[in-house]
């Protein structure tokens, strides 16, 4: 009996490419280095924990004399967007670029949208599995969901959403400069958006100035959102207007990011 023993009777198949395919593969292997570096999680946790501590002791009889406001309910909003804002693989992008790996990546035929896509997945993962600290925190000290538990979802899905297209801006300042100490400085951005918003008292307890200030503000509407999913029951109008303030920011955001993205992968 003969065997075919042609070279050319091989047929090889290549494995075939697709944009889903591509952004699961860059997941798949961004969420098993993060697993790798849990350790990297530790200061994203102590930080909201610090900021409620302390925001509660300072503040807690100060805001009893302003009807109706449980201040631990109002506060756990700030520490859900302190916990999941920054928290990117961004510094990972940076030592890909530093060691050659990303220009080796960008001439093979992946899609160039799946490699933030897939991180900014990862990365999704991550900070919903960080609010859920902190949601228990809150039950610890007292804190209880008027919208039970299908509002504890929201609550920590529309963080979720926060957290993620903030992203866009480490991953942009990533892309562009490839240096470690931009990206830990776009944390910094956050906080014109925390701290020029409702985030010690409400609005109306505000200066005319800041309080006009908090109004062209996204974080207001989200803070907002949070807060009545906590203490005021299902609002869709308030929980509307949040959205579309974190979709706003996204909008930004990700336009910076496949811009750097873009350049980034076009440079010589």
């Amino acid at each position: 009996m003969a065997v075919a023993t042609d070279a050319t009777s091989i047929t090889v198949h290549a494995r075939k490419a697709g944009f889903f395919r591509d952004t699961f593969a860059v997941a798949r292997r961004a969420v098993r280095a993060m697993l790798r570096d849990l350790e990297t999680v530790i200061p994203a946790l102590c930080i909201p924990v610090f900021m409620f501590a302390v925001t509660v002791g300072a503040l807690q009889d100060f805001a009893e004399n302003i009807p109706g406001l449980d201040y631990r309910a109002f506060q756990l909003p700030v520490a859900v967007l302190f916990a999941v804002t920054g928290v990117s693989r961004a510094i990972t992008v940076v030592t890909d670029i530093q060691t050659g790996y990303f220009d080796r990546l960008v001439i093979t035929p992946v899609n160039r949208v799946a490699l933030l896509l897939g991180l900014m997945m990862a990365d999704f993962v991550l900070i919903v599995a960080l609010t859920i600290p902190v949601v228990i925190m809150g039950f610890i000290v007292g804190v209880s969901f008027e919208t039970g538990p299908l509002g504890i979802v929201a609550f920590m899905l529309l963080a979720g959403l926060w957290g993620l297209v903030y992203n866009g801006f480490p991953y942009a300042i990533a892309f562009k400069t490839g240096n470690v100490a931009a990206v830990n400085l776009s944390f910094l951005l956050f906080f014109p958006f925390l701290f020029m918003t409702t985030l010690f008292i409400p609005q109306e307890q505000m200066t005319p100035w800041l309080s006009t200030i908090a109004d062209y503000n996204p974080v207001t509407y989200i803070l907002a959102a949070e807060r009545s999913l906590i203490t005021e029951g299902w609002k869709p109008l308030t929980i509307f207007y949040g959205l579309i303030s974190t979709v706003g920011v996204g909008v930004l955001s990700l336009f910076l990011a496949l811009a750097a993205l873009r350049g980034r992968a076009t440079r010589k």
